[in-house]
């Protein structure tokens, strides 16, 4: 099987060859993952970012897989605004240990002016130690989107959660259309970014089809795609529902890279609740990003040391970015040193 990148990068996917994918027989799936990954990727490298809450709770929108929603009684307690010195000690703390992304959260609907300040105070100091920065704040309006451009925002997370259609059944105070609004601000304000989406919510396969079909026809595709997987947190109205089959999700994966080749796919928040094995698979399928550190908003994430151990036993190393005379460039329009990207 023959490919070129032309062929492969595209935007015009339609439901039924996204459909088509999920049917295939699962080895021939992941061989056409790899096929596609390797035209645009070192399959033996992996991004690493880390991610922070900078405000915890007391979030206004009633999001059913999320803690820390004010809808639900989960016993998260709310976390103020983290000042901008304990920010930056905590990004030196993860550049220090091989982190180049530095991502951060906060449980708003949308960030208000005042809090926006500080944001870009934040920004500019993480930016100061020649880290990437991203940044999930919720909604976001066209000015705002400029303000962190302004401050050197790199990427800005807006996940689209699933499809249009099983939307209504998991979130209802914000709608599929304002998620949508809230990327267009941040692509117009020249923000790479970061849109992905959560399985084992109690989606059927067509829902999953759906949003990346919504991702895959975005043009450009999101630099970033996060791929979660559902934690299951006591007090949310999806604790206890039944729990996604894992090669489903390894087949959601192999979608994701096929139809958006050049972008990061990023294993994210379950990675705790995967076995060593399953995580191989979701590199083997095109995975090439995690998130690193023990902890991931206010959920536990793999300890940092089995991710090193897994490293190891798989033959992968980190993927380094930087601004290097020898640096290729991707059609999604990330750098990585050397031809090999690493």
């Amino acid at each position: 099987m023959n490919y070129s990148r032309r062929e492969t990068l595209r935007h015009d996917w339609t439901r039924q060859e996204v459909e088509a994918l999920f049917l295939l027989p699962f080895t021939e799936l992941l061989y056409r993952a790899q096929a596609v990954h390797r035209l645009f990727f070192d399959p033996t490298s992996i991004q690493v970012s880390s991610l922070l809450n900078i405000k915890t709770g007391s979030c206004p929108e009633d999001c059913a897989y999320c803690p820390q929603s004010a809808y639900h009684d989960t016993g998260l307690q709310e976390e103020a605004l983290m000042e901008v010195e304990q920010v930056v000690e905590a990004a030196k703390a993860a550049k220090a240990s091989g982190v180049d992304r530095f991502c951060m959260g906060a449980a708003w609907r949308s960030p208000g002016d005042e809090d926006l300040e500080r944001i870009e105070a934040i920004i500019r100091g993480v930016k100061a130690l020649g880290m990437e920065t991203c940044m999930t704040l919720g909604m976001l309006d066209a000015e705002q989107a400029k303000r962190l451009q302004a401050a050197g925002l790199d990427y800005y997370n807006h996940n689209l959660d699933t499809s249009p259609e099983f939307y209504g059944t998991v979130i209802t105070t914000r709608t599929y259309q304002d998620r949508l609004e809230t990327l267009r601000h941040v692509r117009e304000a020249g923000i790479k970014v970061c849109c992905g989406g959560i399985l084992g919510m109690g989606e059927e396969r067509k829902d999953r089809v759906g949003l990346l079909l919504q991702l895959a026809t975005m043009k450009p595709h999101p630099e970033s795609v996060p791929v979660n997987l559902l934690v299951q947190v006591e007090g949310t109205p999806l604790e206890g529902i039944e729990r996604l089959d894992p090669l489903e999700f390894v087949r959601t994966v192999a979608a994701a890279r096929i139809l958006m080749p050049a972008s990061l796919v990023r294993l994210s928040a379950g990675r705790e609740s995967m076995s060593d094995e399953l995580q191989a698979l979701c590199f083997l399928a095109g995975a090439n990003s995690i998130f690193y550190g023990d902890k991931l908003l206010t959920t536990p994430n793999t300890e940092t040391g089995a991710d090193e151990k897994l490293f190891q036993r798989l033959g992968l190393r980190r993927m380094v970015l930087e601004n290097d005379p020898t640096e290729t460039t991707t059609a999604s329009g990330i750098h990585y040193r050397g031809c090999h990207h690493v």
